[in-house]
C-alpha cells in the first residue's frame, strides 16, 4: 500500500500518489459512481494489479496505451494503472468520429487500447488501419466473436506488478489540444507537470483533507483529469457522473453533501436553467470552480447568487500548462469581474509583443509562461515545439492585458481577432455584452469577410426557451453598450452553439457554415 520504493518515493508521480493515499487512508471511500465505490486501498490494488498486466502485455517504459472511455470507475483505474507500469496514457475524446481517433491513435503510436464498449463499431472501421495496435480492451460487454479483451477478466487472471524505475519529468500522458486550427497536437505531459498543477490548484483553492467533490465534466479533458489527482493529495472522496445531467447535479450536491464542483461555463449556464433551482440544498458546496472557457461575469454572478456559502474560483489556462496558469480569487470576483486573477503559485507569466519585449500596462500582448507544470513539448512534432517555446518561453496564442495589480483580462485567442477597418475587434468583449441581455442564453462573435471593411462582425444567437427577439433588437442592444464599429452587422439565431468537450465554441465551425452559406447563396445568384 505504501509507495513502491524509496527511490520513486523520491519522485513527483501520478502512480506513486494512489499509494501514498492507500498508505495514509486506506479505508476511505476516494472514488464513487453509481452503485460502485472504490477506497483508496481497492483503487491501489486494481490500479496495480492492471499495470502488471500492461506489463504482461509488453507495454514497456513509454509505450503508449489509448483509451476512449467514458467518465467512470474504469477510467479512474485505468489512468493510474498506465503510469504505474511506467507506459504512457493517451486519453481520447470519445465525441471524436472514426477518422479523429484514427489519426490521433496513430500520430500517438498507441500499442494498446481500452474502450468503451459502445466505441467498439467504430474502432472495428479503422482496425486495419492502425499497424500499431496489438491489443484491444472493452469495458463492458463484449460477444465471443469480438477479437478484444473484455476488461474485468484482466483482474481475474494473474498479474504481478513490478515498479518501474522513473523520474518525475518522464512522460505520463499525451493529452491532444482541441485543434480548433488544424491538426489537434499531442501536449506530452510530464508525471511532475500533472502532480505540480494538483499542489497548485490546493494552495489556490485552499483545497483542505477529505474534500468530496462532484466529478462532472469530461474526463478525458485535462481540466477534469487534473480533479483525480487532488482526490489523491487531499485523501478526498470523488463521486463521478456518467455525463453531465443538470437535475442529476443539484440532486448529488444535496444527497451527497458536496464541498466542492468544477463546471465549464455552459455546464454552470445549463444549470441555471433547472426551474426548481431553489428546491435544492446547496449549501455544502464550499468551492466553486469554472474553467475550461471564459465565463461571462453573468455566470459568474448566478454561481455566487445560487451558490452563497461557496467561493467561486476562475481558473485559466491551457493542456499545454497542465492545466491551471491564473486564478481569480472569491474576494476579487466582483472586484475584477472581468479579469481571469493573477498567475497561481509557480507559473511565471509575461505580456509581449511580436519581438517578444514586455507591453506597458493595459496594453495587449500575448500571454506567455514558464513553470514546472509547463508540458515537456508536442508529441512527434518538433517544429510546433520550436514554435511554441520562441525566446525561452511558452506561447498561448492568447491576448490579453496586465492591470497595475497584476491581474489578467482576456481579451481574445489571437486567430480570433477580427480586423474591420483597421480597426481590432476582440469578440469576447461582445459576447460579454450579448450574455447580459436577458432572453439570450448562448452567444458567439466571430468575422465574415467584407468587401469594403475586410471584416465584419457576425453574432450567433442561441435564445432562452419561450423568448423572442430580431435581428435589429440584438443590434441594437450592443449599440447602447459598445463603439459603433463593434456592433454585430449580421446576426443568425441558432439551436445550439457547436462546442467541444471543454465547452469551448467550435468557432472553426461557425465560419465553415457561414462559408458554406455563402457560397449556396453565390450559386444561386449565379
Amino acid at each position: 500500500m505504501s509507495t513502491s520504493s524509496l527511490e520513486l518515493s523520491r519522485q513527483l508521480l501520478v502512480g506513486e500518489l494512489v499509494k501514498r493515499a492507500a498508505h495514509k487512508s486506506p479505508n476511505r471511500l476516494a472514488y464513487i459512481h453509481k452503485d460502485e465505490k472504490r477506497t483508496f486501498k481497492q483503487i491501489d490494488e486494481r490500479a496495480s494489479h492492471l499495470a502488471g498486466w500492461l506489463q504482461s502485455q509488453n507495454i514497456n517504459f513509454d509505450d503508449k496505451v489509448g483509451f476512449i472511455l467514458k467518465n467512470g470507475m474504469a477510467f479512474v483505474e485505468v489512468f493510474y494503472g498506465i503510469a504505474l507500469s511506467g507506459g504512457v496514457g493517451v486519453p481520447i475524446n470519445f465525441r471524436l468520429v472514426a477518422e479523429e481517433i484514427e489519426y490521433i491513435v496513430n500520430d500517438s503510436e498507441c500499442k494498446l487500447l481500452i474502450i468503451d464498449e459502445e466505441y467498439l463499431a467504430t474502432l472495428h472501421s479503422i482496425k486495419d488501419r492502425l499497424p500499431n495496435v496489438e491489443t484491444i480492451v472493452v469495458v463492458g460487454q463484449v460477444s465471443n466473436e469480438d477479437d478484444v479483451i473484455p476488461y474485468e477478466t484482466i483482474f481475474e487472471a494473474k498479474a504481478k506488478y513490478e515498479p518501474v524505475q522513473q523520474t518525475d519529468n518522464d512522460s505520463c500522458m499525451i493529452v491532444y489540444t482541441s485543434g480548433t486550427t488544424g491538426r489537434p497536437k499531442g501536449a506530452v505531459l510530464s508525471h511532475k507537470n500533472l502532480c505540480q498543477n494538483g499542489m497548485n490548484m490546493l494552495w489556490e483553492a485552499k483545497i483542505g483533507l477529505n474534500n468530496k467533490q462532484l466529478v462532472v465534466a469530461p474526463l478525458f479533458h485535462i481540466a477534469a483529469m487534473s480533479t483525480l489527482i487532488n482526490t489523491c493529495l487531499v485523501e478526498g472522496t470523488s463521486v463521478i457522473h456518467r455525463d453531465f445531467d443538470p437535475v442529476a447535479v443539484l440532486q448529488t450536491i444535496s444527497q451527497e453533501q458536496i464541498n466542492a464542483i468544477f463546471l465549464v461555463p455552459a455546464m454552470w449556464n445549463f444549470l441555471f436553467q433547472v426551474p426548481n433551482l431553489t428546491d435544492y440544498d446547496l449549501s455544502s458546496v464550499k468551492i466553486s470552480i469554472t474553467g475550461g472557457a471564459i465565463a461571462p461575469v453573468e455566470i459568474k454572478k448566478r454561481i455566487i447568487n445560487n451558490f452563497p456559502n461557496a467561493g467561486l474560483f476562475d481558473a485559466f489556462g491551457q493542456t499545454e500548462m497542465s492545466p491551471v496558469t491564473t486564478c481569480l480569487h472569491p474576494e476579487d470576483t466582483l472586484r475584477k469581474p472581468n479579469s481571469v486573477g493573477r498567475p497561481v503559485i509557480n507559473v511565471e507569466v509575461r505580456v509581449v509583443d511580436e519581438q517578444m519585449n514586455d507591453v506597458p500596462i493595459g496594453e495587449v500582448g500575448e500571454i506567455v509562461y514558464r513553470g514546472p507544470n509547463l508540458m515537456k513539448g508536442y508529441y512527434n512534432n518538433p517544429e510546433a515545439t520550436v514554435e511554441a517555446f520562441t525566446g525561452g518561453w511558452f506561447h498561448s496564442g492568447d491576448l490579453v492585458k496586465m492591470d497595475e495589480e497584476g491581474f489578467i483580462y482576456i481579451i481574445d485567442r489571437k486567430k480570433d481577432m477580427i480586423i474591420s477597418g483597421g480597426e481590432n475587434i476582440y469578440p469576447a468583449e461582445i459576447e460579454e455584452v450579448l450574455y447580459t441581455h436577458p432572453d439570450i442564453l448562448e452567444c458567439a462573435i466571430i468575422g465574415v469577410p467584407d468587401q469594403d471593411w475586410g471584416e465584419n462582425v457576425k453574432a450567433y444567437i442561441v435564445l432562452k426557451q419561450g423568448t423572442s427577439l430580431d435581428k435589429s433588437a440584438v443590434i441594437d442592444y450592443c449599440a447602447k453598450k459598445l463603439a459603433s464599429y463593434k456592433k454585430p452587422k449580421e446576426v443568425e439565431f441558432i439551436e445550439e452553439l457547436p462546442r467541444n468537450a471543454a465547452g469551448k465554441v467550435l468557432k472553426q465551425l461557425l465560419r465553415k457554415r457561414d462559408e458554406t452559406k455563402s457560397e449556396t447563396s453565390s450559386l444561386q445568384n449565379d
